[in-house]
């Protein structure tokens, strides 16, 4: 949390972040929407409902901190999942904007922050940890029965954590981080010494492992990533090696299945304070976006070439989400909204907030 500075200025209290307002949730980059977990001044968590241009918002209070979410298709309902290693996943109804369901991993389990819904909106996945023998799992749960747990598929590996659904639909991606954890040690790592990261690709139906890619370094935790239409996998590392030390902090996983880990020069690299947080696709162009929080940075690359199109220096950059027109929305965890635009030398301010935005935006 150090990190974290709250701008006290532009839009006014969290209390006017409570007035009632209409509610759209098209799909996609047309949504009017952001979601994002929060902080207030005061320390509160909340789930967020921000308008695009910032000036209107909503805050569901919740009681544990929250990280990534999802939508479900064909419904008008997200997911916010508490964040590692939290317990509750929780189901906003987007026309009463109240919690529809809150649901917990259950006893022996813990989420990692990340969920999926299949195509037809009726399946979720989520990243989970099963704590008898830190075992790295991706559970299921059918939202057509209240999210009622269906079954678990077990990953072979401590650590899941984003996940994203393939473009066939049947395969999920998974960046496996590695890494131990348990409630009652909070967020400490308990076994940095013999992490086992890597990149997977998983049959949804059956539970096979379909594919597991190694970062070049054990201790490189794959933690976000975002997969382009054609397929395309770009995933973010966190180094939890020698603050000394240098290596890769972003992967590629093409289309037709060949992986690597991007080449860009060692000051960029350096930047990144050794993390990195999300991961967007724009839809209408073919960059990525990836924010570097501890680095202040955001980087934009040519997704086909994995080459670095710009470094961009952005206060505490977190969440990150295209906006339809070529462009990324990101947020700042000191309050702010930007917008990012190729070609343009510095994110344009959208809005000041007196809110801690978590690292993801839905």
């Amino acid at each position: 949390m150090q990190r974290r500075q709250v701008l006290k200025v532009g839009l006014g209290s969290v209390a006017m972040a409570l007035t009632p307002l209409s509610w759209a949730l098209p799909a996609r980059e047309e949504a009017a929407w952001l979601f994002s977990a929060v902080d207030d001044p005061s320390g509160g968590h909340y789930i967020a409902g921000v308008a695009l241009d910032g000036q209107t918002r909503f805050m569901i209070e919740v009681p544990e901190r929250c990280h990534g979410g999802c939508l479900r298709p064909d419904s008008r309902q997200a997911v916010l999942f508490a964040r590692r290693p939290g317990t509750r996943m929780h189901v906003i109804d987007g026309d009463s904007r109240q919690l529809a369901h809150t649901i917990a991993a259950g006893e022996g389990y813990h989420f990692y922050g990340h969920g999926v819904f299949d195509l037809s909106g009726r399946y979720l996945y989520v990243t989970a940890n099963r704590l008898e023998d830190s075992a790295g799992l991706v559970r299921v749960y059918d939202a057509a029965n209240d999210y009622a747990h269906v079954r678990d598929m077990p990953l072979d590996g401590i650590g899941p954590h984003e996940l994203r659904l393939m473009p066939d639909g049947d395969t999920l991606v998974i960046g496996l981080g590695g890494i131990k954890t348990h409630p009652d040690y909070g967020r400490v790592k308990l076994n940095l010494d013999t992490m086992a990261p890597a990149l997977m690709l998983l049959d949804r139906h059956s539970g096979e492992i379909l594919a597991r890619h190694e970062p070049s370094h054990h201790q490189l935790s794959c933690r976000h990533l975002d997969v382009a239409a054609d397929g395309t996998v770009i995933a973010g590392y966190q180094f939890e090696g020698p603050e000394w030390e240098t290596h890769p902090l972003i992967c590629r996983l093409a289309a037709d299945g060949h992986f690597s880990e991007l080449a860009l020069p060692d000051e960029v690299t350096a930047s990144l304070k050794h993390y990195t947080a999300s991961v967007a696709f724009s839809r209408v162009s073919g960059n990525v976006l990836v924010t570097a929080p501890r680095g202040n940075r955001v980087l934009l690359l040519d997704a086909a070439q994995g080459k670095l199109v710009a470094s961009l220096a952005l206060p505490d950059a977190a969440g990150a989400r295209c906006d339809g027109n070529g462009g990324f929305l990101v947020s700042s965890g000191q309050g702010g909204l930007y917008r990012v635009t190729p070609g343009s030398a510095t994110p344009q301010l959208v809005a000041s907030l007196e809110l801690r935005w978590d690292n993801h935006l839905t």
